[in-house]
């Protein structure tokens, strides 16, 4: 019979992947993306594609 260790290893949030911080920034920056976007689209009067030439 095997017992589990007294004190369990301390793991440390990784630096890179799907972790909170990442996922938090992420958001943050669609949330930007798609406000800017919006914005592009009332001032100019065109979508997106339009305002850039690709249509």
């Amino acid at each position: 019979m095997t017992q589990a260790p007294s004190n369990p290893p301390k793991m440390t949030e990784p630096k890179f992947g799907f972790n909170a911080y990442a996922e938090r920034l992420n958001g943050r920056a669609a949330m930007i993306g798609f406000v800017s976007t919006l914005a592009i689209e009332y001032f100019t009067g065109q979508g997106l594609l339009s305002w850039l030439g690709l249509q």
